[in-house]
């Protein structure tokens, strides 16, 4: 078989509207390879993933196949699955690896220490002084700097380590096709050329909100420890933060003044025990010492009153939702119910769909 005929069996199974990532686990445990998957008796695939299986004998997206191989074939573009010994190797630890990502630029960078900086798109000056700083000292010490390519501090991290020569992955939420915002395209592009763009949405994948919170755990993944430089509470930085404490990551962030909002959720997570940093050597000695230890307490001893897990599913009890419909309904605000549609799709009980829907699995 070739190459393409076996990656055009991984695409084809990750392109199938209603199978998530868990499911996709299953059966690839089960039967090895996606071309196994689908000769499968679907007895078999039932027992192992119960009536999704029937998704499994749907017509293959032939279209959308033969777009990403051709993505694949151009120069410096890959497609890595699960089974590639280029795929990042740190994101098989946590919960959910995607099953392939897509990658343009840089292999090397998917596999060497790094650290998540994060922070607020609303950022101050300062604060994208800072972690500009922050990142060019600790990739200057050859730490490869990962973050989401938003305005504001992921930005700033992404040029500081591009000014040291240094390593930089920008995670995206969109297709690798699609580069967003508009505003950063010329850095983008950059690190396409000196560093890496990652995602593992299928090309053409628009703006979503709801997929920035599964790109926020690919950053936490990829990362020995993430920072926090400005967020405002509720922000979709702590929870990149929160992430990284699940996984066993450890969670930096820099205190700001008092009467700053974007300071609100910095200050947040110094409570919950992250540590307080005014230096990258503070970091550096941190990692040396225990890369892998999180300082922030795990979901279930957070303190935190438990998910409220019974207005979405049972909104979502007879049939795929809208966003909206589902906010209506549940009565939860935007941030509020992103988080508990990750949490809820980390677990398996929901799963996202085409045009910013979601379904449930069980």
């Amino acid at each position: 078989m070739s190459h393409d005929a076996g990656l055009a069996a991984w695409l084809r199974l990750t392109l199938i509207p209603g199978l998530g990532g868990e499911s996709q686990r299953k059966l690839l445990a089960a039967f090895g390879l996606p071309e196994a998957i689908f000769e499968a008796d679907p007895a078999a695939c039932r027992n192992l993933i119960g009536k999704r299986a029937e998704l499994l004998t749907t017509a293959p997206p032939t279209a959308a196949i033969d777009a990403a191989l051709r993505w694949a074939d151009l120069p410096d573009h890959h497609i890595l699955t699960l089974a590639d010994a280029a795929y990042p190797q740190a994101l098989l630890e946590i919960p959910d690896p995607p099953t392939v990502v897509y990658a343009r630029g840089r292999l090397d960078t998917l596999n060497v220490p790094t650290l998540g900086i994060v922070g607020s798109r609303n950022a101050t000056p300062m604060g994208e002084r800072t972690a500009e700083h922050f990142a060019q000292a600790l990739a200057g010490q050859g730490w490869c700097i990962a973050s989401g390519l938003a305005l504001g501090i992921d930005a700033a991290a992404h040029r500081g380590a591009l000014a040291a020569a240094g390593m930089t992955v920008a995670v995206i939420g969109t297709g690798i096709d699609r580069l967003y915002p508009a505003r950063n395209r010329e850095l983008a592009l950059r690190i396409a050329e000196e560093g890496t763009l990652l995602s593992e949405f299928p090309l053409g994948t628009p703006v979503q909100a709801a997929n920035f919170p599964r790109r926020n755990r690919i950053i936490a993944g990829l990362s020995r420890g993430v920072l926090v430089v400005e967020a405002a509470p509720e922000s979709g930085s702590l929870i990149t933060a929160r992430l990284a404490a699940d996984q066993g990551r450890e969670v930096f962030a820099i205190p700001g003044s008092i009467h700053s909002p974007v300071a609100r959720g910095c200050h947040q997570l110094i409570k919950q025990g992250a540590k307080l940093v005014e230096t990258a050597e503070d970091i550096l000695e941190e990692l040396a010492a225990d890369p892998r230890r999180s300082t922030l307490p795990e979901a279930g001893n957070s303190g935190a009153p438990p998910l409220d897990e019974g207005p979405i599913l049972t909104a979502l009890a007879h049939g795929p939702l809208l966003l909206d419909e589902l906010a209506q309904l549940t009565g939860l605000g935007a941030d509020e119910l992103l988080t508990n549609l990750l949490d809820l799709e980390l677990a398996g009980h929901v799963a996202p769909l085409p045009g910013n829907r979601y379904q449930r699995l069980d």
